[in-house]
């Protein structure tokens, strides 16, 4: 090992680019970042509007194919990451959401008993949430305004969206003015991550202000295989460069795993850490029989609703021809107009079956036809609107293992997306409840024709169907490599986001939750890496 530093941190997504600021920040230390994708720093990345190029495909994202789902028929579907410093901060809708008080108090409570432990509830994470923000509407006891990370309101909002909004709230839901506030439930508009339009990225709120820190190194392209142990103590990783080099390089601290709930679980197996049987398949020496790495993988399925709609509306041709020239000098000039919005500008948090319980239901309002790319052939392209809703505590978990023990074959990836019947029949109740929003007015005076699901689509059982066939990920994997009680067999971390059974090894990722919080997961990705720079700098 040629080099050595005090600090490794693997991975340079949401919550990697907040420890690694941190630390080189605070401290005197040496930290080392590797992120195996690319710099952020691109126009498309920048502008809201990229995200839908971003789908479609780029170098800035990788896609995991799933394991073929014998539930969902033998399908097979993709799961896209950000291959890019600040990982899905960087190519994501921006919305800014945390999720609801009882999810940390339901981590809180699985993980009470704990040694050591420290506290998980929501009163414990929100002045985190609150001090890494800097929000343009909001200063209260759920809001900050002096953190690193610019929280804005829409900088445009189409007519369309507008209409949604109403509709709802004429099916009897609240309007919602702060979905980070007191309570999720009803309807409004999100808040974005975002400035003048400008994307506020994990990279751009902590790495861009160290960039001329000599005490933090952060290289690009560079794909962890695996760490290097001596017995029980983690020394040093070894990645590859993009030559193909091979290099080892030594820590004196602590390594953090920020990988993601997909590539997290495959660096610790591919190290040795993991289920012992799962390890032995593969050739792999199990150093240390963890047999919860890469199981309890939980993520947000979602199902669209699409329609075409009369006229004209939403943001079909907004980048073609002169309607480009006029939105991109406008957004330029004055950082304003349909450029500053990612699209997703409305939303909703509903509870079909039980108007007075906690939401089962978001919705993410799209003026635009938006469907997965495996199936844009099904719909008529042309001005329209989306809906997709999404389960947000859904039941079915999956699992993440090798595919082989070369480093550089994708982890075999299973979601099980709806596999339990009362995450279908939540989805079913979320697709018939915004349909009935299509249907009234006054966005139903706009609506022409509901494409997806059509009309022979809309029984109880065709409606089931219709899920199974649609549904994909919404692009929040969580839960693979969990903290736990010490009693719990699967726990992989304890509640400082300490491996168990490692020395100087945390995990500071998705991978890390107990259970997958309501709503978007980008700030509590953030939020987690706040926390675990806190421990690290002896404050928690």
């Amino acid at each position: 090992m040629t080099e050595n530093f005090d600090y490794i941190i693997v991975g340079g997504g949401a919550s990697g680019c907040v420890v690694a600021g941190r630390l080189a920040a605070e401290t005197q230390s040496r930290v080392l970042l590797l992120e195996a994708g690319y710099s952020n720093r691109h126009p498309l990345l920048d502008m809201p509007p990229g995200i839908f190029k971003m789908i479609k495909g780029t170098k800035f994202m990788r896609y995991h194919k799933t394991t073929p789902q014998a539930h969902l028929g033998g399908r097979v579907h993709d799961i896209p990451q950000g291959h890019v410093l600040g990982g899905g901060s960087s190519v994501n809708a921006q919305v800014y959401m945390r999720g609801r008080p009882s999810d940390y108090d339901g981590w809180q409570a699985e993980l009470h008993g704990s040694n050591n432990a420290v506290d998980w509830g929501w009163e414990s994470v929100l002045p985190h949430f609150r001090d890494m923000e800097d929000n343009n509407r909001l200063k209260n006891d759920h809001h900050g305004t002096s953190g690193a990370l610019k929280v804005s309101d829409p900088g445009h909002i189409d007519s369309l969206s507008r209409l949604f909004v109403q509709s709802v709230q004429g099916l009897g839901e609240p309007f919602s003015a702060d979905f980070n506030g007191g309570t999720q439930r009803g309807v409004g508009f999100y808040q974005f991550m975002n400035r003048h339009g400008r994307r506020s990225s994990s990279a751009y709120a902590y790495i861009s202000p160290q960039e001329s820190n000599p005490n933090l190194v952060v290289r690009l392209r560079s794909e962890v295989e695996k760490l290097i142990l001596d017995g029980s103590r983690v020394v040093g990783v070894r990645y590859r460069d993009a030559k193909g080099l091979q290099h080892e390089t030594s820590v004196n601290k602590e390594v953090i795993l920020t990988a993601g709930a997909l590539i997290t679980p495959k660096i610790l197996m591919l190290s040795g850490i993991g289920p012992e049987e799962h390890l032995n398949e593969h050739g792999i020496a199990p150093l240390l029989n963890l047999p919860g790495v890469g199981q309890n993988l939980v993520d947000h399925p979602e199902v669209p609703i699409t329609a075409r709609i009369k006229g004209r509306g939403g943001y079909y041709k907004q980048g073609e021809g002169w309607r480009m020239l006029k939105n991109g000098l406008q957004f330029k000039l004055f950082g304003s107009g349909p450029v500053t919005s990612a699209g997703v500008e409305a939303g909703a948090f509903v509870n079909p079956t039980d108007p007075n319980g906690e939401p089962t239901i978001q919705a993410f309002c799209v003026p635009i036809v938006y469907v997965d790319r495996d199936t844009q052939h099904l719909v008529e392209n042309g001005y329209g609107l989306t809906v997709t809703t999404v389960v947000v505590k859904p039941k079915s978990r999956g699992s993440v293992q090798l595919a082989s023990a070369d480093p550089k074959d994708m982890p075999s990836v299973s979601p099980n997306l709806l596999k339990e019947a009362v995450d279908l029949d939540t989805m079913v109740a979320g697709q018939r409840f915004f349909l009935r929003a299509f249907d009234s007015a006054p966005l139903s005076d706009h609506v022409e024709k509901i494409m997806l699901p059509a009309a022979s689509e809309q029984s109880d059982d065709a409606m089931r169907n219709y899920c199974r066939r649609f549904v994909k990920t919404n692009y929040h994997p969580a839960g693979t490599a969990k903290m736990g009680r010490d009693n719990d067999p699967m726990a992989v971390l304890d509640t400082r986001l300490r491996v168990r059974g490692m020395e100087n090894l945390r995990v500071s990722d998705l991978s890390a939750m107990p259970d997958i919080n309501a709503g978007n997961t980008q700030a509590p990705a953030m939020m987690i890496g706040d926390r675990c720079a806190d421990m690290l700098l002896g404050r928690l």
